[in-house]
């Protein structure tokens, strides 16, 4: 598939993002190469565990820009990305993130419905959309509330801060943290997890999704990512981005 290398195992599949040029930023297409991909394995019986990462150093470094800028608020509202997303999440086998380097972004919202992040010592985790006058859109607001808590949450998100692996590790945002690169461990477990019992795997993943997320308001995050799309500061944002600036924000 366009942008990914899909590499089938017994009894599991490693899907690595490939667009190293632009650190594997997560394009619309992409995006639906791996829902393709996901949809697949969901049905195949020869595949029990998906494992996700990223090629030359880095796992997503966010959306792509060029998709962003011109982007309308309604245009956002029926974005076929909400549903590469939903078909992510709704993956029913447990779905597991190795990340070294950049997760930043989109690129941290696919790490975060994974249900097993691996940490290699390079990992820089970071939401900073807020830098370019936007919010997360994809449950990053919620899931990461969800894992780290308000206080750590907000600090992320409000700030745009990027944090180093240990701190993403202690925080409980990662259930590893790995010794050099994140990928060998993280092989090692989805080869682990390819073994045990599908079924149960699957029944215990249900459950515990339903559980983390049956309160979180991502219809709020949703709808208030969308409505920022027509701002002024977000075109501010995205023009001082592309112009390497500190952006000069109004609040209209």
């Amino acid at each position: 598939m366009e942008n990914l290398t899909i590499t089938q195992h017994p009894f599991w599949l490693h899907i690595e993002l490939n667009r190293p040029a632009v650190k594997n930023a997560l394009n619309t297409a992409t995006l639906a190469a791996l829902a393709d991909a996901l949809t697949q394995a969901a049905t195949d019986q020869n595949i029990r565990a998906v494992l996700i990462s990223g090629n030359d150093g880095n796992f997503a470094a966010g959306a792509d820009i060029t998709e962003i800028a011109t982007k309308t608020s309604a245009q956002a509202a029926t974005d076929p990305r909400k549903a590469h997303w939903a078909t992510v999440r709704a993956f029913p086998k447990p779905l597991i993130a190795a990340i070294d380097g950049f997760a930043l972004g989109g690129g941290l919202e696919l790490a975060l419905m994974a249900d097993l992040i691996i940490l290699g010592e390079t990992a820089k985790l970071g939401l900073p959309e807020t830098n370019l006058g936007l919010i997360p859109g994809a449950g990053g607001t919620q899931r990461l509330l969800a894992l780290a808590g308000r206080a750590r949450a907000s600090r992320m998100i409000l700030t745009g801060e990027i944090i180093d692996a240990e701190t993403a590790h202690q925080w409980g945002i990662a259930a590893y943290l790995a010794t050099g690169s994140a990928l060998p461990d993280a092989v090692a477990l989805t080869t682990k997890l390819a073994q045990r019992a599908p079924l149960a795997l699957q029944a215990a993943k249900a459950a515990l999704v339903a559980g983390d997320e049956a309160t979180l308001a991502f219809t709020v995050e949703r709808a208030n990512f969308e409505a920022l799309m027509d701002t002024k500061d977000k075109a501010e944002g995205i023009a001082a981005f592309r112009e390497k600036r500190k952006p000069s924000f109004t609040g209209a």
